[in-house]
């Protein structure tokens, strides 16, 4: 369990074929404190660490994961979102997150707006109806909040501001238009939207 609050950039600096994909990511966590076998969520896809090094974590990443995440986040030099998983007592900063990813979207363009920046995204339709105005969703594995949600006959949209501190904490400083992102949705609208299919 997580909640979308990054707290480290990890730049993958080995990729291995194996039987899966073994991912080496450089991190400026304490590793000493974490365990093989704990959960890492990597631009929002839950990992077990498999091995370390004192500066580095190491994922199998299945072939089941490659084929549901965002093309090339997988590759050697990628940056990725790193938050370790949520201990009890800790402040819950973001939403409720779990780290599997329920659809890929697309940034169709960046605008400034202040000191900001406003990403719009494409998303498939699979997730369309859990995304509303001034919800929660998980992108790349940060928890950010709906601005608009937009719907026409070419796909479905919604919008994000960014503000400088994000920018500066993840990999959205750096993203451009035409790259995919990991979307997960809040937990709550998937639960709800499930309730009110059984009613009707």
């Amino acid at each position: 369990m997580f909640t979308g609050i990054i707290t480290d950039i990890g730049i993958i600096t080995h990729v291995e074929e194996r039987g899966d994909l073994r991912v080496t990511v450089q991190t400026g966590y304490d590793t000493a404190g974490i365990a093989i076998g704990a959960s890492v969520a990597n631009s929002g896809v839950c990992l077990t660490v498999v091995s370390k090094t004192a500066n580095s974590i190491s994922f199998d990443v299945s072939a089941e994961t490659l084929r549901c995440t965002a093309s090339g986040m997988w590759s050697q030099g990628a940056r990725l979102n790193l938050e370790r998983a949520l201990k009890v007592g800790d402040e819950l900063g973001g939403h409720i997150v779990t780290g599997h990813v329920d659809a890929v979207g697309r940034i169709t363009s960046i605008e400034a707006e202040g000191d900001s920046k406003r990403f719009t995204f494409q998303m498939p339709a699979s997730v369309a109806p859990y995304v509303a105005p001034k919800g929660s969703i998980c992108l790349n594995g940060a928890s950010l909040t709906v601005n608009e949600v937009s719907d026409d006959d070419l796909g479905h949209w919604f919008t994000i501001n960014i503000i400088p501190h994000t920018a500066e904490w993840t990999t959205f400083g750096t993203a451009q238009a035409g790259d995919e992102v990991n979307i997960e949705i809040d937990v709550l609208a998937r639960y709800l939207f499930r309730m009110n299919q059984l009613k009707s």
